[in-house]
């Protein structure tokens, strides 16, 4: 999944959300310096990422993308996916989705000094452009895809993506659905053992 799924799937533990976004930024064990219970998002994130690799919707929609995208084709569902959630927020939360994300960046101001360098660097452009809410449209997306893209140096040809998405978009969206509710079901019980 991608960033607003990790965030949204913390539930509303601050610390949590914390260490679910930044996990990806943090290499093996090196987080034992941080509070407990943002080493508990690391944790909980790096499960997340395990349960989806392997769950049998997930890997039917790679199979969609696999032979224009190859190992690529993973990171592609994941901000395909978090597309699907932001569309369909409301089913999801109370919260508006603009309000939660707007409080999400505060939160993540506020902890600003246990972040990643790389976090630092990348949260000024993931503010302004609005990236979480925007989310919700094609036009959010597409841009997402075409950022990724450039971060390969054009090698992943990910920019492709919004074609497929609207190519697959009613599939891809039942896969989102199918494969959601178990992942809420699996992120509640790891919350608990963490």
């Amino acid at each position: 999944m991608n960033f607003l799924a990790h965030i949204y799937l913390s539930n509303e533990n601050e610390q949590i959300k914390i260490g679910n976004f930044i996990a990806d930024s943090i290499k093996g064990n090196k987080y034992t310096h941080l509070p407990e219970e943002v080493q508990k998002g690391i944790k909980l994130h790096r499960e997340i990422d395990q349960f989806t690799d392997t769950h049998k919707t997930v890997r039917k929609s790679k199979r969609r993308l696999h032979e224009r995208y190859n190992h690529y084709d993973g990171v592609i569902i994941d901000i395909l996916y978090d597309h699907y959630l932001a569309k369909n927020w409301q089913f999801y939360s109370d919260i508006p989705l603009k309000i939660y994300t707007q409080n999400f960046y505060l939160l993540l101001k506020r902890n600003y000094d246990i972040l990643p360098d790389n976090i630092k660097k990348l949260m000024p452009y993931m503010i302004q452009d609005d990236w979480l809410y925007n989310y919700s449209n094609l036009t959010g997306i597409e841009k997402v895809l075409q950022g990724m893209n450039r971060r390969t140096k054009n090698k992943s040809q990910m920019h492709l993506a919004i074609e497929d998405l609207k190519t697959h978009y009613d599939a891809l969206e039942k896969d989102f659905e199918n494969f959601f509710q178990d992942l809420i079901t699996f992120t509640n019980t790891k919350l608990k053992e963490l």
